[in-house]
């Protein structure tokens, strides 16, 4: 079944909670978390009060991306938020297997995310430790982003090495979620094509829509 997860990057932070309920009325599935410092990615986002705010106010499932460099280092005190689980990037720590072992400890889903300049094939033996995958199909750091096509190769092989949630981030809209999910995601994070829309329900509708047809 294919879930939309808005991602709250795009949405407007002086009115969170309002926004949060607007698009869970409107049918999300969960909430996407972008956690970015300005180190592993060139724009510092938002950290662990953002994501208590977070916690405080969804009713729904939401997820973290750890696009940090030293992603282990707020996973603690951000997972007593009540996060589905984290994606953390496999190269920012010198033993990603540890790494999936110690978000684990902390009772939530531990993933890891794929950029377009990698390749599925070098993190293939962590594909047996993971709970979830998130492929980007945009270079981490900013939204609102044109959607890097060749970033389905990794969705494909995501999907041929792994069995369970594969979540695709980055320039998502109904004219891209058909090839994405045709790859093989099954979770689809989208930023302003969600919060940037007056009509929250028709958009994530018609995420939704074009995602089920291309199945």
């Amino acid at each position: 079944m294919i879930q939309v997860f808005p991602s709250i990057l795009a949405c407007d932070f002086s009115r969170l909670a309002e926004e949060i309920a607007e698009v869970e009325a409107a049918g999300a599935d969960g909430l996407h978390v972008d956690i970015m410092d300005g180190h592993y990615v060139p724009n510092i986002t938002m950290g662990p009060v953002i994501v208590g705010a977070v916690g405080k106010s969804a009713t729904v499932p939401f997820d973290c991306d750890l696009m940090i460099t030293d992603p282990l280092k707020y996973a603690e005190v951000m997972s007593k938020s009540g996060p589905r689980g984290f994606f953390f990037h496999p190269r920012t720590v010198d033993d990603p297997a540890w790494a999936i072992g110690k978000i684990r400890d902390l009772g939530v889903r531990a993933g890891i995310a794929v950029n377009p300049d990698e390749k599925v094939a070098w993190f293939k033996p962590l594909f047996a430790e993971i709970d979830f995958c998130l492929v980007m199909t945009v270079f981490p750091g900013f939204g609102g982003q044109e959607f890097v096509e060749s970033a389905l190769d990794n969705v494909r092989a995501a999907r041929d090495a792994f069995e369970g949630d594969i979540a695709v981030d980055g320039g998502i809209s109904p004219a891209t979620a058909g090839a994405v999910a045709a790859a093989g995601a099954n979770v689809l994070v989208a930023g302003s094509a969600v919060f940037g829309r007056k009509d929250r329900a028709a958009a994530i509708a018609q995420i939704r829509e074009a995602a089920e047809a291309a199945r």
